[in-house]
C-alpha cells in the first residue's frame, strides 16, 4: 500500500461564503451564487482548458480545508437526520473523513485566459472562499447521470420559506446590488432557505445569527418554523 501520498493545489476557489456557517450543504442549491476558480502556475496556462468551454458542468475535487485536523471517527451525524442518527462516514458526505477531500458538481459560467493567467466562472458552488482545488473534470450525462437510489437522503424540496427583509436591510441590500452587480438579496434567499443553522438547534423565537457574505456581516433572525428575518448588512 502506497503511503505518503502528497497533492497540490491546481488553483483556489473565490468565492462570497467568507466561512463554513452558510454554506449549502450540498452543490447546486444556491445557483445565484457565482465563484471563481484561479489557478496556479503551470496550470494556467489556455492549452490546459481547450474545448472544457462546450460542457456546461464540471466536477470539482477539492480539499476541506477548515475542517479540523483531529482525526476520523467511524461514524458521523448527518444534518438530513437531524444531527442525532448516527451513519457511516463512508455512508456520508461530512467533510470530517479520513482525507478531507471533498467531490461537487458546479455549473459553468465560462473559460477566461488573460494576461497569462487562467479561470473558471462557476455557479451553485458549496465551497468556502480559498478552498484549495486539486482537479477537474468535465461533466458527462450519459456516464455520471444515473438512475441510483439514495439510501436515507430523500430529494431536496426546498420548504416554503418565508424570508422577510427589515427596511433599512432591504435598503442597503439594493444598493450593494447595483454598486457590485450581484444578485445580493436572492442569493441571500436561496442560502437562507436551506435553513443554514445547525440541525440539532432548537432555538427560541427571536434567536439571531450571523454569517460572513462576501464582505458584509449578514444577520438573520429565527422567527418560527419556515420563516426567517433579515434584520442587517453590515459591512
Amino acid at each position: 500500500m502506497s503511503k505518503g501520498l502528497e497533492f497540490e493545489p491546481i488553483g483556489w476557489v473565490r468565492c462570497g461564503y467568507k466561512e463554513k456557517f452558510g454554506v449549502p450543504r450540498q452543490p447546486g442549491l444556491a445557483p445565484s451564487v457565482e465563484s471563481v476558480i484561479e489557478f496556479e502556475s503551470p496550470y494556467n496556462t489556455d492549452a490546459a482548458f481547450r474545448e472544457l468551454n462546450k460542457f456546461s458542468h464540471i466536477w470539482i475535487i477539492f480539499v476541506f480545508h477548515q475542517v479540523p485536523h483531529r482525526g476520523w471517527q467511524p461514524t458521523v451525524r448527518p444534518p438530513r437526520l437531524g444531527g442525532n442518527e448516527r451513519v457511516g462516514v463512508f455512508a456520508s458526505r461530512s467533510p470530517f473523513r479520513p482525507n478531507p477531500v471533498g467531490l461537487s458538481v458546479v455549473k459553468l459560467l465560462g473559460v477566461e485566459c488573460r494576461n497569462q493567467q487562467c479561470f473558471l466562472r462557476i455557479a451553485g458552488g458549496d465551497m468556502v472562499d480559498g478552498t484549495p482545488v486539486l482537479d477537474i473534470k468535465p461533466y458527462i450525462p450519459y456516464a455520471d447521470s444515473v438512475d441510483a437510489s439514495s439510501g436515507y437522503v430523500r430529494p431536496f424540496i426546498p420548504a416554503n420559506v418565508n424570508i422577510e427583509f427589515a427596511d433599512l436591510a432591504l435598503t442597503r441590500i439594493t444598493h450593494y446590488e447595483k454598486t457590485l452587480g450581484i444578485e445580493l438579496r436572492q442569493q441571500i434567499v436561496e442560502i437562507l432557505q436551506q435553513d443554514p443553522r445547525p440541525a440539532y438547534r432548537e432555538d427560541a423565537p427571536g434567536t439571531e445569527y450571523g454569517m460572513r457574505l462576501y464582505n458584509f456581516n449578514l444577520r438573520f433572525q429565527y422567527i418560527e418554523t419556515g420563516h426567517f428575518r433579515v434584520t442587517a448588512l453590515e459591512p
